[in-house]
Formats: C-alpha cells, structure tokens, sequence
C-alpha cells in the first residue's frame, strides 16, 4: 500500500512538511509505502477549462500532474498539505489540485483523502474546509483526526513545539493506515466495489 503526499508549500522544509513527515512517519511505521511531492517554487498554470483531459485522458499542461494521474493505480491514499494563505491554501496548489483531480477523472474514487493546514495564527479552518472539497466531490471517503488537521507555529522548531498539533499529526496517519487495512481486507475478502449510476449533470438554467 501507497499513501502520495503533497507538500503545496513553497518551502520544501518548512512548516508544512514538518506536519507531512510527521504524517509520513506513522505510516511507515504502520508498512505504509510513502512519497512526499514538492510542487517546488515555479509558478503553477491553472485549469483553462479547454476539456483535452477528456479527449487525451490528461492534462494539457504537460507538467507533474501527469505524472502524479499517470500513477495513479499505485497510489492507494493522498494527504495533502499546505501553508494558510488569507485563510485559504496557496494558490499555485489550488491551481495543481483543480487540474490534477479534473484530469485524473474517475481514477480518484474510493481512495482515501485528508490534508493538513500550518499556520502562524488563523485561517486554518477555512483552508482545511477547502482542501477537503476535492475529495467529497471525487466519490473518496475523508480521513480524520482527533481534531481539525492543523498545525501552529512560524517555523519548523515551532511546529514542533506544537504538541497537540504534532499528535493530530500521528493520529491522522493511524486513520489512514487502518482505513487503507481496511480496504484491503475487503478486496481479499471479495466485497464488491459500489456500482455507480450514470452522472447527472444539471444547471439552475430552464427555458
């Protein structure tokens, strides 16, 4: 079993991967193969609404959400991570996310997603609310904690210092490794996938 995490921080060692190793750490222990991807510092191009990712089965923008959608059957879990940006996640994340997960389709469903937040002060829970939006509309079940997954503090030594924060941390990889468990006792024990219906698509427009 595969858990990706991404770290949407422009800080590869910062305050948000501090929260992600944290994460990271309890997987491994629990046999849980990890990878942490940096979107680096380069600006991220957003979604242009030109619909190719249906025609060619992915993005236009030939860059990492290809490749993260092109592994997808690999990857068995997400976690991701982002700093607080006026109570929201980085942009150029928000910009990677939206393509990444209107690209990659119907692959997303039924993997498990969480993120987690690092903040100085506030903001953290409108940034949580909002991450956690790419999942519920993608058919994934979310992974929780014992509280809101965030993190405080201005550096990576005070994140550290943030003790509840740090066990939230732990918490959210044990949910996830017992949920990943748990999916896998079901394959082997041949419980059927849910069948979906055909999608619906409706607007608030009517002649």
């Amino acid at each position: 079993m595969k858990v990706l995490l991404i770290n949407g921080s422009p800080n590869e060692h910062g305050c948000t991967y501090t929260a992600l190793h944290e994460v990271e750490k309890t997987l491994n222990e629990n046999n849980i193969e990890t990878r942490i991807h940096w979107i680096g510092k380069k600006p991220v191009a957003g979604c242009i609404a030109c619909f190719n990712c249906f025609k060619i089965g992915r993005c236009a923008f030939n860059d990492a959400v290809n490749e993260i959608n092109s592994k997808l059957d690999e990857i068995d879990g997400i976690i991701i991570g982002s700093p607080v940006y006026y109570a929201g996640p980085n942009g150029s994340l928000a910009a990677f996310l939206d393509r990444l997960f209107f690209s990659g389709g119907d692959k997303w469903f039924r993997k498990p997603g969480a993120c987690v937040v690092s903040c100085r002060r506030g903001g953290a829970s409108a940034a949580f609310d909002r991450l956690n939006k790419y999942f519920t509309i993608k058919n994934m079940p979310v992974i929780s904690s014992q509280y809101w997954n965030q993190v405080h503090g201005n550096t990576p030594d005070e994140v550290k210092q943030d003790l509840e924060g740090m066990q939230t941390m732990r918490t959210l990889g044990q949910n996830m490794a017992y949920f990943l468990k748990c999916i896998e006792a079901g394959q082997n024990a041949k419980i059927s996938k849910p069948v979906y219906e055909d999608w619906i698509g409706t607007n608030f427009i009517r002649e």
